[in-house]
């Protein structure tokens, strides 16, 4: 009957102590947590530029794709126009969703 009582002892001083310790881990991941977000942050006015640089080569391009196509004649310069104006109008709200999604 001791042997019993003895082994919930000790079960119970070491499901205390993975508790204790669990709970002692909790402040280093919020401070982790913190590092993480605060460098992830530090990215997002970088990578919003790229974006909009990346959105003004395709659009210059697609400018002069639309303009030779004009020129030529061709017939189906409609669907150019909105896949050119699409991209460029894509690439800007990327640049300004990111911005907004990390609060920058």
């Amino acid at each position: 009957m001791t042997s019993r009582i003895q082994k919930m002892s000790v079960s119970a001083v070491l499901i205390l102590a993975a508790v204790q310790s669990a709970l002692a881990q909790a402040g280093g991941g919020t401070t982790g947590i913190n590092a993480a977000t605060s460098s992830l942050t530090s990215y997002v006015d970088p990578v919003s530029t790229l974006t909009l640089a990346i959105g003004a080569v395709v659009g210059i391009i697609g400018g002069v794709r639309v303009y030779i196509k004009w020129n030529s004649g061709d017939n189906d310069i409609n669907k150019e126009l909105m896949g050119w104006g699409g991209s460029c109008l894509f690439l800007v709200l990327v640049s300004v969703v990111i911005k907004a999604f990390f609060g920058v």
